[in-house]
């Protein structure tokens, strides 16, 4: 009867095209949430995958913004918060990453390790998220499975455990093995691309007939290489895997669901629940206490073009969360009522009736919310705070109807409240607009999106010759005279903090030797 003790709210990384929407929307399947899965790409499906809900992704094939997804399997409260992969939009990963309690690091077995895995890796590294790894695309041609697991340990220094191993003959992949019980799961296409659970026959891999259906050739090779993993691998240790220092690991194939059922099977059993959180006054909340608390990690427009609204989403963090109480927003000292709160599957939404620790909320917003904003119904606990990163390209917005002015400061200040954009502002920079920073250029092209279908703000942007900003701490008096420099600006974000922005990373370097007095900062300062 612990209702803590069943949430699981998890998070999937990854870099680019390695199949990390498909993953998901085969988790749903194989949960129950849906009954036939989505395509991404595929030219002959007729649905879209669950997660991308926005028109853009649609068009696209790609995420470009976080989902919740929340379903019920096996006994177990699922909270699933798919990321965009594309390291445009890295932005909005690091802020989800820091609601979820564990992580499912995937890669494709053509590339292993790749950029953007990196360094979504380095953040839960930070935060010693449980790390899975699910090795993906092993239906075709790919690197060698035990190269793989050096180059993963080499390129991370993350051990891995493997829990599934793959048989491969030639392209084909005939299935895995289950390494704990030595359990063999054949594998049988349905021929419609995936849309359903995939067929297996389950067998002893130590029994005659393992040995019959695989052919001998293959039995031993397969038999050998177990073999090697049972005296080179690192073996399995619950505690070493909290800690971030072990990831179990699966082989398969997210497009024909081979090896996802087993992988789903281990998670429920083995990912952690909703552990303590930590506060800006160094306490640690205990996730099982009386007290609600909670955190905004997200703030989304326009999810129901019908009705134009923002929702902001809250990771409950301790008590009961229930319909109608009020609550204190630890920023701005006021009460907030939460009203209507509704969970997600993706777009989709149904009226929540009650919430425990590790589930998202969602919660009707009239732009009272920021992200990172702490909830609490009792005392002035602050969680940690969500970072700021340093954009690296900034533009002007231009409008030709000097009539939706009003509009596109509207949709800036909403974009910017969602985390899409940063905003700054200056006389001498942006005249009277604000000047649009971005990390990735593809953050332009959701913007320009947008502001058009949801704000009816056509709309084209202006590049600036800026290459890299800084927040900046120290005298304001020295803080205002860097500003006046030729190969450089001095602006404001909106919380008012100086942000000094560089034509190179050449005149940043060289000024942040120069100035001993001054700080400066890639990440914004919490002050």
């Amino acid at each position: 009867m612990d209702p803590v003790g069943k949430r699981r709210t998890f998070a999937i990384i990854s870099h680019p095209d390695a199949g990390k929407t498909t993953l998901t929307e085969k988790l749903l399947l194989y949960g129950g949430a849906i009954h036939l899965a989505g395509s991404v790409k595929a030219r002959r499906a007729s649905r879209h995958a669950t997660s991308d809900w926005m028109a853009m992704e649609k068009e696209r094939g790609i995420s470009v913004t976080s989902s919740v997804l929340q379903f019920t399997y096996g006994g177990l409260r699922l909270n699933l918060l798919d990321t965009p992969g594309h390291q445009d939009f890295s932005e909005d990963t690091y802020r989800t990453l820091l609601a979820a309690d564990s992580a499912v690091m995937l890669l494709d077995n053509r590339k292993g390790v790749e950029e953007q895995t990196r360094k979504l890796f380095d953040v839960c590294r930070l935060r010693t998220l449980p790390i899975f790894t699910f090795v993906n695309k092993c239906d075709r041609v790919g690197e060698d499975p035990l190269k793989l697991l050096d180059d993963v340990e080499a390129d991370l220094g993350l051990p891995c455990t493997p829990i599934t191993w793959p048989i491969i003959r030639g392209s084909d992949l005939l299935g895995v093995v289950e390494r704990p019980n030595r359990t063999l799961h054949l594998f049988h296409r349905q021929g419609d691309h995936g849309q359903t659970r995939a067929g297996v026959h389950e067998v002893d891999f130590d029994s005659p007939e393992a040995a019959e259906r695989l052919g001998d050739e293959i039995h031993d090779r397969v038999e050998e290489e177990l073999y090697l993993l049972d005296a080179a691998a690192a073996p399995f240790d619950r505690e070493e895997f909290f800690a971030g220092r072990v990831s179990p690991t699966f082989f398969g194939s997210a497009l024909t669901n081979f090896g996802v059922e087993p992988f789903l099977r281990f998670f429920l059993e083995q990912a952690p629940a909703p552990p303590s959180r930590g506060t800006r006054q160094g306490e640690r909340v205990d996730p099982r206490g009386d007290a609600f608390s909670g955190f905004v990690f997200k703030i989304q427009a326009n999810m129901d073009p019908k009705h134009r609204d923002r929702l902001a989403f809250l990771r409950v963090c301790s008590g009961r969360f229930e319909p109608g109480m009020t609550v204190k927003n630890v920023r701005s000292g006021r009460s907030i009522r939460l009203a209507q709160p509704q969970q997600f599957l993706a777009q989709e939404r149904q009226k929540l009736t009650e919430a425990w620790a590790g589930d998202v909320v969602g919660i009707h917003d009239r732009g009272d919310l920021r992200v990172g904003d702490t909830l609490s119904a009792n005392g002035d606990i602050d969680f940690e705070g969500i970072p700021s990163f340093s954009p690296e390209h900034f533009a002007r917005t231009i409008v030709a109807d000097p009539l939706k002015r009003k509009h596109l400061d509207r949709g800036l200040r909403q974009l910017s409240e969602e985390g899409a954009v940063q905003l700054f502002y200056s006389d001498e920079v942006a005249g009277p607009q604000a000047l649009v920073a971005v990390v990735g250029p593809l953050q332009f092209d959701v913007l320009l999106h947008r502001l058009e279908h949801e704000y009816g703000v056509p709309a084209r942007l202006e590049p600036l010759a800026y290459k890299e900003a800084r927040w900046v701490t120290g005298p304001e008096e020295e803080i205002r005279r860097l500003g006046r420099g030729y190969d450089r600006s001095l602006v404001r974000d909106q919380r008012e903090r100086p942000v000094l922005l560089f034509r190179s990373p050449w005149a940043r370097r060289q000024l942040e030797e120069s100035e001993p007095e001054v700080t400066f900062h890639a990440v914004a300062p919490d002050v």
